[in-house]
């Protein structure tokens, strides 16, 4: 039977523009709806805008808006770039809805009456001018620990200490430059801390539940604490008046959180489209509902995804989460986005650039993975890899084989070759795939769907269409080569249409079929089926494009005075930590960045004939294909006592060409440079680590 499912992406924030760094998860969860599509299931795919907060309410005030006003103009650019790259939402909505409301105060209200609500008298700062309760993030000062100035009443920038806004020396607002005033407030507070919640979460959280990876699961019982040990803290889910929000029923002048109604937004949305489309929203929600719930988000907000969320749910009588799939950051050549590098690349951006937004979406496949690790945009790599994958493999199998199709055959094609390897290897294929893509391990997918488009290239290579046309007699061997060689590409085109759907679309178009299920992995096109003219699908990422993206989003950011000052002093204790390092040999973390340490296991190990230092390693990183490394350490290791062994290796080393053959990484080992403690040792991770993981 299909399976009913309905999927939501984390809420974008209505007070900033969509970056590369965003479009990680909507592009991650709209392959896997995608896939859930084609594979015959009832998926539906909703978000929204998270509208709420002081943010917003102050952005409003400063450009001489209504908060109503900014959200809706930032909701149709939000729209305009997620549709930019091709991110097929069945309903994106505001969490400045009804339905919303609705639902905050039904949650809010079950939760008062399960005794789960209390109200507590705290103190917080006032801003005295604009006569409002600051969140942390809208206080500065001088730090506690380093005393820098204009720390964020949270966290300093500068020595990275945490502590409380009343920590700060010299506070004072950001919003008006005043000096805040502590003063006493009663807010409403969720009883996280409740045994009720404790018992519940410490099983919907746990790694046998299945819920979240195993990695986030572990985090979860961090927060929780050990058995006996209950580390949960009370929620504060009210703030003061004024405040852009939902007012809370029976307390005026105090609002909801706004991340007490973000998550809500999720059932906002789903309500609105339930309206719209007749669907039944209660079959989604209540306790015992068949149908599945999945959120997509990022690491960063796992705590209130895990905790809060299915507490509130759970504790309100509505199901919870069938489970929560969270993602790493993005970074851009080794680092973090930066405007000053051009390399903070918004969405918009990218597409005014003339970018094709399916190069992205195949790139950021062709690296994530199930697990919470980020993942880095390599510029170089980006423009190599798409120009190799897309154009060079998969489109070029159409490219030679269509035209001849047209010209020679009248448009129609001759009886496929069932029993073509490549053909039955792709059909084979097709299941492994789907639970790849099921597993949201598209790198994986990514590259065996490329050894089948490998493959596919070397039928086409050995058949020569391109030399039969130009002999007599062989118009039957050219009429089966071009019709196997489209049958390969129809069949490699259903396993990437959940990535390119665009060029699916055309290729539909081209072929002149219906739009492809995945269980069109099987079937193969009917002799005499007649297609259309060939047009191109894609082409080739031309770097000048690269530069051009790092050109527009580039930002002047010369520091005001007394930053310049922070700036000088800081350069000033480099220099001297400098100065006490060893020939100044220090690199920054960005440089460190750069080098992709992996996991590696020693599958294979033997002795190079002809070399006097060398042994030849084949390690296995989790990957479909081992690599081939020659290290020098023959001196210190029989080959045979290697094998099956972790280590440490460099993954994105430059293939060398060596005179035994390809060294494709490098393999980590101490020893003493100096030569007074004669050997090499080579470096082996701790039990449990596994093939693949990044040693960072």
């Amino acid at each position: 039977m299909p399976r009913k499912i309905l999927v939501t992406s984390a809420l974008p924030y209505a007070n900033g523009a969509i970056h590369l760094g965003h479009l990680v998860e909507y592009i991650q969860t709209d392959i896997w709806v995608r896939f859930q599509k084609m594979s015959g299931n009832e998926c539906w795919y909703v978000c929204a805008d998270d509208t709420h907060g002081t943010p917003i309410m102050l952005r409003a005030e400063k450009e001489g808006i209504t908060p109503e006003q900014l959200i809706a103009r930032v909701h149709g650019e939000h729209y305009r770039d997620f549709s930019g790259f091709l991110v097929g939402f069945d309903n994106y909505y505001s969490t400045h809805s009804e339905e919303t409301r609705f639902y905050a105060n039904d949650i809010y209200r079950k939760l008062k009456a399960a005794k789960l609500i209390e109200t507590r008298t705290i103190e917080q700062y006032f801003d005295p001018v604009k006569q409002l309760f600051l969140p942390d993030r809208f206080i500065k000062g001088e730090c506690p620990k380093c005393h820098a100035k204009d720390q964020y009443g949270d966290n300093c920038e500068v020595c990275g200490a945490a502590y409380a806004p009343t920590d700060l020396i010299e506070p004072y607002s950001a919003v008006s430059g005043a000096k805040p005033e502590l003063r006493s407030s009663e807010h409403y507070f969720f009883k996280l801390s409740d045994p009720r919640c404790e018992a519940f979460l410490r099983q919907y959280t746990s790694r046998e539940n299945g819920v979240l990876q195993n990695e986030a699961a572990n985090k979860m019982q961090e927060w929780l604490g050990a058995p006996g040990e209950n580390k949960l803290t009370d929620w504060d889910i009210s703030r003061d008046a004024p405040y852009f929000g939902f007012e809370i029923p029976d307390a005026p002048g105090k609002y909801f959180y706004v991340w007490l109604d973000a998550p809500i937004g999720y059932m906002g949305s789903f309500k609105n489209l339930c309206a719209r489309n007749g669907l039944d929203f209660d079959e989604y929600f209540r306790p015992d509902s068949p149908t599945e719930l999945y959120h997509f988000i990022g690491k960063d907000i796992l705590y209130f995804h895990a905790l809060f969320w299915p507490a509130e749910l759970q504790h309100a009588g509505y199901r919870t989460p069938t489970k929560i799939f969270a993602h790493g950051f993005l970074t851009v050549d080794g680092a973090k986005m930066s405007k000053s590098r051009g390399t903070f690349i918004t969405a918009q951006s990218y597409l005014d650039t003339g970018l094709n937004p399916e190069w992205l979406r195949y790139y950021y496949a062709a690296k994530l993975s199930a697990t919470m690790e980020d993942i880095d945009l390599n510029l170089e790599d980006f423009v190599a890899r798409v120009n190799s994958d897309l154009v060079g493999k998969y489109v070029n199998i159409a490219s030679r084989s269509a035209g001849f199709i047209a010209k020679r055959f009248n448009g129609q094609l001759a009886p496929a070759d069932e029993k073509l390897p490549a053909i039955k290897a792709i059909q084979e294929a097709a299941g492994r795939i789907a639970e790849l893509y099921e597993a949201r391990e598209f790198a994986k997918a990514m590259r065996e769907i490329m050894l089948l488009t490998d493959a596919a290239n070397q039928y086409v290579d050995s058949v020569k269409p391109w030399e039969l046309a130009k002999q007599e007699g062989k118009e039957v061997e050219l009429h089966a080569a071009c019709s196997n060689a489209l049958n390969l590409f129809r069949l490699l085109t259903v396993l990437l249409k959940p990535v390119l759907p665009v060029v699916a679309g055309k290729v539909e178009k081209f072929l002149n079929i219906a739009p492809l299920e995945w269980t069109d992995s099987q079937s193969l096109l009917a002799a005499g089926h007649a297609i259309d003219a060939y047009e191109h699908l894609m082409t080739r990422v031309d770097p000048k494009l690269i530069e051009k993206l790092i050109a527009a989003n580039k930002e002047s950011l010369a520091p005001a005075p007394e930053a310049q000052s922070q700036q000088r002093h800081a350069e000033h204790q480099q220099k001297e930590i400098r100065s006490e390092a060893a020939d100044g040999d220090l690199c920054t973390i960005d440089d460190f960045m750069k080098v992709d340490l992996r996991i590696a296991r020693i599958a294979n190990a033997e002795h190079v004939e002809g070399a006097d230092k060398l042994v030849r390693l084949t390690l296995d990183l989790g990957e479909e294909r081992t690599r081939n490394v020659f290290a020098g350490i023959k001196a210190a290791y029989d080959p045979a006592q290697l094998v099956g062994r972790l280590t440490v290796m460099v993954a994105n080393l430059a293939p060398r060409k060596m005179k035994f053959g390809l060294s494709e990484g490098m393999v980590l080992a101490a020893s003493d440079t100096e030569g007074k403690t004669p050997g090499i040792y080579l470096l082996a991770p701790d039990s449990g680590a596994r093939p693949g993981m990044r040693v960072k």
